[in-house]
């Protein structure tokens, strides 16, 4: 675990030393006792609204994506999104990145490989603080399987190979860090 991310209380930092898992569990804490049910349920708990997606309700969602491979929107406001994708021989065209948003990617199924990082070559702006470029000189690459989970902070150049089949959840928190 990086100790230094752990002392700096920045959003993006607190994403990297914390699993996918516990930062649910922290969003549903006050929603645990409530009873199970099929469907995701919004609930009023202190003021904060909170979605509870039942294990039934996400092995649905992961049935029927796998059924026809895509996206399903679980959260989606202006600061925080949670999509559950399936894809199936799928390869992205270019690196991109994107100064507003960190991304977390849990690995629920399958296998994928994403090549991270390095310095973006021939890059060009899509819209407002997206950004796309065709290669990334150094670029690390990582094999990601069932149970893996991977970080990637806001600008910071990455693609997606997707040989045969893969379902992941992306947490991707969005917005200005303070510092």
């Amino acid at each position: 675990m990086n100790h230094s991310a752990i002392e700096n209380s920045t959003r993006r930092n607190f994403l990297c030393a914390v699993p996918a898992g516990a930062l649910a569990g922290l969003a549903l804490t006050d929603a645990l006792f409530l009873p199970s049910g099929a469907a995701a349920q919004d609930v009023s708990a202190g003021g904060a609204a909170v979605q509870l997606f039942t294990a039934e309700t996400l092995r649905s969602d992961s049935d029927a994506l796998n059924a026809s491979p895509g996206n399903n929107s679980l959260v989606d406001n202006k600061t925080f999104t949670v999509v559950m994708t399936t894809e199936k021989a799928k390869s992205g065209k270019e690196f991109e990145w994107h100064e507003g948003r960190d991304h977390v990617f849990q690995i629920l199924d399958g296998s994928t490989v994403y090549e991270v990082g390095g310095t973006p070559k021939n890059g060009h702006n899509t819209k407002p603080g997206e950004w796309l470029a065709p290669e990334s000189e150094g670029a690390t690459t990582y094999t990601l399987s069932k149970g893996d989970m991977l970080v990637i902070r806001r600008g910071t150049p990455h693609k997606r190979t997707t040989k045969d089949s893969v379902t992941f959840l992306l947490i991707s928190a969005q917005g200005t860090v303070s510092a």
